[in-house]
């Protein structure tokens, strides 16, 4: 057996990383300034022009105007960190202009984003300033060290101050110290050798600065990011109540709706039979069969409504929480220890929602997870209450795409709550449910 000494695919890899990293930085901080004094100069006059021509009416118009219009050095500059930093930030979202005159002018008056992209224009200068002074000493003056003993030499020379002639390029390291020969000058080309190793976590360094502010400034605010949590809800929730609308209606449509019908027909025709003036023995036996059959039909479209209302509202609910999971433990397909500790009921919606998950999560774990046995936890703190379903099945469970899992989360977040999935290949799954306590 041979071995070669090729570096691997995941060596090579790492270290073309390391360079397009080291790459993609020094250019950002080269780059920047420029981009950076323009951004402040748009920032300054943005500022100045609209407290300037306040008095005479202009100003809020003006800023109205150009205060939206620093989305755009927001986004190039988001763009600008992602290709040469690989730092991703989300778009905050568009704006929103309110209908009306007055509306218009208090929307951009009021765009938040744009105003923490005027600040984070300002903010940039002395850290744009700072990088590029520090990468092209680095980076500059690291070369150059590093071939001070092949340039010093074809420079001429000159009688310095105390009478000694040296090279023209020659530097005095200390106070009577010259480089002013090759085996000295080898000093400079160790001293650009050590600037060019450390100038890469030199410039990284000051970098850092610069990814804080396009972190903290040019991405979505945390209330931004709620408000669109909260939509993505409450279109989940719309669209859950219009597909279990459907199916209510589905059900009533092909099942307790088709019986009852059927039932009102065999009826019918059994009281026409019976009103007959002389029925035969045989007609009436008929009749007695149809009324049984309707009998029958109309039992079982009692159960069907009993079903189809307990898939809307199981009315074990009623008597709390508890109870309710008792009921979905002593049914389910595999043995289920429950363990609840629920000082005060939470309310009706949580209860529902807590009952739901529960459910598809033990349907879930009797279907899929190879499972012979599951635990179930019910607990809460007086404000919120967590749900645990553990089961010691085969793992691998997600939460991604159309997968049941999924579903219970587009739920759950409709009252702000929680899942969370820990299933490792060869298990054990633990999926916990974190909702308040009031909806």
């Amino acid at each position: 057996m041979t071995t070669s000494a090729t570096p691997g695919w995941a060596e090579t890899n790492g270290r073309a990383g390391f360079f397009r990293r080291i790459r993609g930085e020094l250019l950002y901080a080269v780059t920047s300034l420029p981009i950076v004094i323009a951004g402040f100069t748009y920032t300054i006059v943005t500022v100045g022009a609209g407290i300037g021509t306040g008095p005479i009416g202009l100003g809020l118009l003006f800023l109205a105007t150009m205060v939206p219009a620093a989305r755009g050095w927001a986004a190039f500059e988001r763009g600008r960190a992602a290709h040469h930093l690989g730092l991703e930030v989300r778009d905050p979202g568009p704006m929103r202009r309110r209908p009306g005159a007055s509306g218009w002018l208090r929307s951009g008056l009021g765009d938040v984003v744009g105003w923490r992209a005027l600040l984070y224009l300002f903010l940039r200068l002395p850290t744009a300033i700072l990088s590029f002074v520090f990468a092209i000493t680095c980076y500059v003056g690291g070369f150059g060290s590093l071939l001070y003993p092949l340039w010093f030499r074809t420079a001429g020379s000159y009688a310095h101050a105390d009478g000694v002639t040296r090279p023209l390029l020659a530097v005095e390291l200390f106070p009577g110290v010259w480089l002013d020969t090759v085996p000295k000058s080898l000093v400079g080309s160790a001293s650009g050798l050590l600037l060019l190793i450390l100038a890469p976590w030199v410039v990284r360094s000051v970098i850092t600065v610069d990814r804080l502010l396009v972190w903290g400034l040019l991405g979505p605010t945390a209330a931004s990011e709620r408000v669109a949590d909260l939509e993505t809800s409450r279109s989940h929730a719309v669209e859950d109540s219009a597909v279990t609308l459907r199916r209510i209606e589905r059900d009533l449509h092909d099942g307790a709706q088709a019986r009852l019908v059927t039932v009102t027909m065999d009826l019918g025709q059994a009281r026409e039979t019976l009103r007959s003036p002389n029925p035969s023995e045989e007609a009436v036996r008929r009749a007695a069969e149809t009324v049984d059959y309707a009998h029958r039909n109309a039992k079982q479209a009692l159960v069907e409504l009993r079903d189809l209302a307990r898939g809307i509202h199981p009315p074990v609910l009623d008597s709390g929480l508890e109870p309710a999971l008792s009921s979905l433990a002593s049914a389910s397909a595999i043995p289920v220890d429950l363990r609840v500790e629920l000082p005060r009921r939470p309310d009706p919606a949580i209860e529902t929602i807590g009952y739901f998950c529960v459910a598809e999560l033990l349907t879930n774990v009797a279907k899929h997870s190879a499972a012979t046995a599951a635990v179930v936890e019910a607990s809460s703190d007086g404000r919120r209450v967590l749900l645990r379903v553990r089961d010691n099945g085969t793992g691998g469970a997600v939460q991604e795409g159309d997968s049941g899992i999924a579903g219970l989360l587009d739920r759950v977040r409709t009252v702000d709550g929680e899942l969370t999935v820990d299933s490792p290949r060869g298990g054990p799954t633990v999926i916990t449910i974190d909702l308040p306590v009031r909806a």
